[in-house]
């Protein structure tokens, strides 16, 4: 069974400016303590990779089961000359080898009961032409201890006995994890499941191709989502485009028809809106949820761009992420509580932020972080260009954006840095850092 549970985050939100919401580590932490985890779930192993195991995986039965060639050659009785019992004979129908016999045997081929040691095909040497009478001995070149007791023999159990725990849970599986599961025996293992993300696209102005005529803008939530989504932990599971009425908006966030239910009629665990969390007649976020019976967790958060977004949960635990509707904005308030609730359903640490010296001077802006794309230049964080709320250029080229508090920053000093999740951090480049980037200002 799956369990969703919703937690009191009361307390998170007691750290909040009246004007512009919770604080923006509050927010963060708010969004983690909010949720527990998801259930487990028992999933192919091919589908199993990347994901984190729920429950041990122990061996089924020893490994090997049976005792192997570890060459190809020929299983021997004794130290030799031997004779070679062929196939056909007596040996196939499952009667032992006996001293000063031996049998062709291949890598892997089990290995008759009686056979001492497995003589590699290099070192040995067949006499004799009568059928049945054919004899093997070493080659005179043969290094001594070649057919040494056990000499490539893989034993049952030499890897593994019956019963041993092959990977512990909490693994985070990959794809040499799967092959170890298979040989112990398994079809299937338990994973932690990572939570389904279904997203709502609202806005009638919005054009999925092509140029935009005046009054309309270019989707840039669509083609990005999904691949956002996954690699902040969560499983993309589908969109749907609605438009601006509080009826396409209750349809698509409640009932059985809705983006309630993702991919393959599974309900999703989280919604992600875009647009329609500001407080106009015409923004429906907070309305529809009162009327699905749900609260909200984060009305707003203290910081810029991203102030709008809201954080709701709903009755039958279900968690809804309202983003706002200009594209740096709403990317903003992804990263900073998205990636912390989608942690949190999938059983992870919160995520962490990187301390990094800033490499510009920023003023104070009482009572709201500043969340600012930036670039990584040897051990420096840079602000980028272009990061107004509704642009994207500067966070194309971002590794990472800077929170920088109320109280401001000076150059030199440290700030808390969240990096892109497309972006491995830090990574320093060998982009030279000027004087005048430096010790610029930095104005919103």
């Amino acid at each position: 069974m799956l369990v969703r549970e919703v937690s009191d985050v009361s307390t998170a939100n007691g750290s909040c400016d009246k004007n512009h919401g919770a604080t923006w580590s509050a927010a963060r932490q708010a969004a983690f303590g909010c949720a527990r985890p998801l259930g487990a779930a028992l999933v192919p192993l091919a589908e199993a990779i990347g994901s984190a195991l729920a429950l041990e995986v122990r061996a089924r039965q020893d490994i090997p089961h049976y005792a192997s060639s570890a060459m190809d050659g020929w299983a021997v009785s004794g130290s030799g000359p031997w004779i070679l019992v062929e196939r056909g004979t007596r040996l196939e129908r499952g009667t032992r080898l006996f001293p000063g016999e031996a049998s062709t045997i291949a890598t892997g081929g089990v290995v008759p009961e009686g056979a001492t040691s497995i003589l590699r095909k290099e070192s040995g040497m067949l006499t004799g032409d009568a059928p049945g009478a054919r004899n093997l001995v070493l080659i005179p070149e043969a290094k001594p201890g070649e057919v040494s007791a056990g000499r490539h023999i893989r034993t049952a159990g030499e890897e593994a006995a019956a019963g041993d725990v092959l990977i512990p849970a909490g693994t985070l599986l990959n794809p040499a994890h799967i092959a170890l599961a298979a040989v112990a025996g398994h079809d299937e293992v338990a994973v932690q499941r990572k939570p389904l993300v279904a997203v709502v696209l609202t806005g009638s102005e919005v054009v999925t191709s092509g140029e935009p005529a005046p009054g309309q803008v270019r989707d840039t939530f669509g083609p990005q989502l999904g691949a956002v989504i996954s690699r902040l932990g969560g499983v993309p599971s589908g969109q749907r485009r609605i438009g601006d009425s509080y009826e396409e908006w209750l349809a698509a966030l409640g009932g059985s028809g809705s983006a309630a239910v993702a991919g393959g009629g599974q309900p999703a665990d989280v919604i992600i809106t875009t647009g329609g969390t500001g407080k106009s007649g015409t923004d429906h976020f907070r309305t529809v949820v009162e009327a699905l019976g749900g609260r909200l967790l984060l009305d707003g958060i203290a910081m810029r761009p991203g102030h709008p977004a809201v954080l709701a949960a709903l009755p039958d635990g279900r968690f809804i992420i309202g983003l706002p509707g200009n594209p740096l904005a709403a990317m903003v308030a992804l990263i900073t509580i998205g990636e912390p609730l989608l942690a949190a359903l999938g059983n992870r640490q919160p995520p962490d932020t990187v301390i990094m010296t800033s490499g510009a001077n920023f003023e104070p802006d009482p009572g709201r972080t500043r969340l600012v794309p930036c670039t990584f230049v040897h051990g420096f964080t840079i602000p980028a260009s272009h990061t107004g709320p509704g642009m994207m250029r500067g966070l194309a080229w971002a590794d990472g954006i800077m929170a920088v508090p109320p109280q401001g920053v000076e150059a030199g000093h440290a700030v808390q840095v969240m990096p892109l999740p497309w972006v491995q951090p830090p990574q320093f480049t060998d982009r030279p850092v000027t004087n005048e980037q430096r010790h610029a200002p930095w104005h919103a």
